[in-house]
């Protein structure tokens, strides 16, 4: 096998000749690209942020704040995602 075969096979590209038994690549999903997804991680990683800060300076009252923070992200990603937001319209 070549190199660029190889390095068509590690990158997960599909079958290195498509043809009638090996028809190509097969198409992946929107990984999470959805508003809901997206709220969530920002939601998410501002919790993080304040309970670290939190840590830092000793502030406990601050980081159960930022425990609170992930509890909200995720229900307000669930909300999201059962109002339709969690998915990418067909075309």
């Amino acid at each position: 096998m070549s190199d660029v075969h190889i390095s068509q096979a590690a990158a997960n590209t599909g079958p290195v000749n498509p043809g009638p038994k090996n028809p190509g690549p097969i198409k992946q999903g929107h990984h999470g690209s959805t508003p809901a997804a997206w709220t969530t991680v920002v939601i998410i990683t501002i919790a993080f942020f304040v309970g670290t800060l939190a840590v830092i300076i000793g502030n406990w009252p601050m980081f159960w704040v930022g425990v609170a923070l992930v509890v909200v992200g995720a229900v307000v990603g669930k909300i999201m995602q059962k109002a339709g937001l969690g998915t990418i319209p067909k075309r």
